[in-house]
């Protein structure tokens, strides 16, 4: 603390010793790096969100002073430690605890749990919840997100939650700094705080979902191999998967935390898994499969294996878009939602005609989406991400038995389900996946892209009309679409900018890459182009952290990978160039 911190007079903003960085909403919650993740930053936000939500009525997830409201956390040491290596920041957890007891709430201490498991406590209980978590992004970075007492905050609140966070700063800054809690650091004048005894009521309510809907014999006979590291349900994991009948052998186990995109496998993290499935094979093989969560495990990770007798297995990784596919097929849905980056196969095989509307990446666009299916009278509706997060807007009843809906990323469900399906069946992982069309992804990323930039990168390429969410390019003409799918009337002050466009991005994607003509233009969320050949590139930044993403999609897995490492390639890839362009216009503007 500086030495004038608490002179009578200063405010609690005159006193820091450094320039706060607020905190801001992503696709799922707020993150930021950890060296400016201030408890006193994580309070503010907090105890703002709380607020907002006790404006609510309850019917729309509204909460209220006395209540219970939840937390929970993942296992990154600044989620409830302080983290000497990154600025002595970190006890988010903590900060979080302050802001809901000074709301006038009783805080529920669900300890280290999945972030699914949390909601679906607090869903079941109806109270407001909140997860200290940075899910999959890199390990200098964290956050947390919060959830009303109906589910997920949706896009709706962000406008209203954040003008509450500023009218929550000024008060808290205002406050006289020796009356304050926090310190000219921004941290707790206190020093380092004991959370709240932990409650195993959502961990046990968590394994009964599963076993009471599946059944202890679901995946008798199935052999398994659980990839551990640093997932904060690594055990729950192993523990439902072994009561449903399966042999688990844990592995690769990680003190430190390992950052794992399931949207994004590359080539390393392949190895490492791989490297455990060769080290345990002779063992507890033959495995039938692989299986692993990102870090708070909403997202699963699913690899089959190709069964040598000679030199064991070979892991295969299969996207979240095609395991979502078999998911929903093996739960009976009658409405599936999925965002405009996943896989085009579920429009070709026997879901085509239960497919809603494409959304915008982030759960909460899937919400909505699983809403208006409710609304069509759908009985049995489910959505996911490519990055394999499934969720369910309804109640799914299968066998005589009931899942409750939980409209939040789930990773436990989707592995269950694909294996169980592979198990009925009588087939391989890998089989399962074989039956489905036959259409390929592939998702990649650069790192430390700011998301200024990417979003740069996609203004560049949009047209200037915001309703325009798709161009079909053909025989000279242009076909224009809104978000529903309903025409636009094409005017030459519209096209001919779309049409110059296209002759700029295949300066990009080139046929010397294998590229063929740019057929299609779809804008619902970043840059998607369609090319004659059936492949598929799109553009997008990270709504969670500085990332630049592109996914892929072909008719063979080798021209997917392809299109991906032309687009991340060092030091000459599309992305990598696309950037290099925009960080240039940026600093001729700057000059200007």
């Amino acid at each position: 603390m500086s030495a004038t911190a608490d002179q009578p007079g200063r405010t609690l903003r005159d006193s820091l010793a450094y320039e706060p960085q607020v905190l801001k909403f992503g696709t799922s919650g707020r993150r930021g790096e950890v060296i400016h993740l201030t408890q006193l930053e994580i309070y503010i936000n907090a105890l703002a969100e709380l607020e907002y939500l006790q404006s609510q009525p309850a019917g729309a997830g509204g909460i209220r002073k006395g209540d219970q409201f939840f937390i929970a956390y993942d296992l990154r040491p600044s989620s409830t430690r302080i983290a000497a290596d990154q600025g002595n920041r970190g006890e988010l957890a903590q900060a979080v605890v302050q802001a809901i007891g000074d709301a006038g709430m009783k805080c529920i201490n669900l300890g280290a749990l999945p972030t699914p498991a949390l909601t679906f406590h607090a869903l079941v209980h109806g109270k407001g919840s909140i997860m200290i978590t940075g899910s999959h992004i890199p390990f200098e970075r964290n956050g947390y997100k919060t959830n009303s007492a109906k589910g997920e905050l949706l896009k709706k609140d962000e406008g209203p939650i954040n003008a509450r966070v500023e009218q929550v700063r000024q008060r808290i800054y205002a406050q006289p700094a020796t009356a304050s809690l926090f310190d000219s650091q921004g941290m707790f004048k206190g020093g380092s705080r004991p959370l709240p005894p932990e409650n195993p009521a959502a961990r046990e309510g968590y394994i009964r979902r599963y076993t009471d809907f599946f059944g202890p014999d679901a995946l008798r006979g199935v052999n398994l191999l659980a990839y551990q590291h640093s997932a904060v349900g690594r055990d729950l994991l192993v523990e439902i998967l072994r009561k449903l009948g399966a042999t688990v052998t844990p592995a690769g186990r990680s003190d430190t935390f390992v950052p794992i995109d399931t949207e994004a496998i590359d080539a390393a993290q392949l190895g490492v898994v791989q490297h455990l499935v060769d080290q345990h094979w002779k063992t507890s093989g033959p495995f039938d499969a692989v299986v692993s969560t990102d870090g708070d495990s909403d997202r699963p990770l699913i690899l089959g294996i190709e069964k040598s007798q000679q030199q064991g297995g070979k892991v295969r990784f299969f996207g979240g878009d095609l395991v979502g596919m078999i998911v929903a097929e093996f739960l009976g849905a009658d409405a599936v939602v999925v965002p405009i980056s996943c896989n085009d196969a579920v429009d070709r095989g026997s879901l085509k005609n239960m497919v809603e509307p494409r959304t915008r990446i982030g759960s909460p666009h899937l919400i909505v989406a699983m809403e208006q299916a409710r609304a069509k009278g759908r009985k049995a509706i489910c959505g996911w991400e490519a990055n394999g997060g499934f969720l369910t807007g309804s109640d799914i009843a299968r066998d005589g038995k009931t899942l409750r809906a939980l409209p939040t990323r789930d990773a436990l469900l989707p592995i269950i389900a694909v294996l169980a399906s592979a198990r009925q069946q009588g087939i391989s992982v890998i089989d399962l996946f074989r039956r489905l069309p036959p259409r390929f992804s592939r998702a990649a990323l650069l790192r430390n892209i700011p998301r200024a930039t990417g979003m740069a990168i996609v203004q560049k390429f949009s047209p200037a009309q915001p309703a325009i969410k798709e161009a079909i390019f053909a025989d000279g003409d242009v076909r224009l679409f809104d978000d529903a799918g309903r025409p636009i009337t094409p005017v030459p002050v519209v096209t001919q900018p779309l049409l110059a466009i296209r002759e700029e991005l295949a300066t990009l994607f080139t046929s010397g890459d294998g590229f063929d003509a740019i057929v299609r233009l779809n804008y619902i969320d970043g840059v998607r182009l369609g090319f004659a050949n059936g492949d598929v590139a799109h553009i997008r930044p990270s709504g969670n952290a500085d990332e630049l993403r592109m996914y892929a999609v072909s008719d063979t897995q080798a021209r997917a990978d392809t299109i991906a490492a032309i687009g991340v390639r060092e030091p000459d890839g599309i992305l990598r160039r696309l950037a290099q362009e925009a960080r240039a216009a940026r600093a001729v503007r700057q000059q200007a």
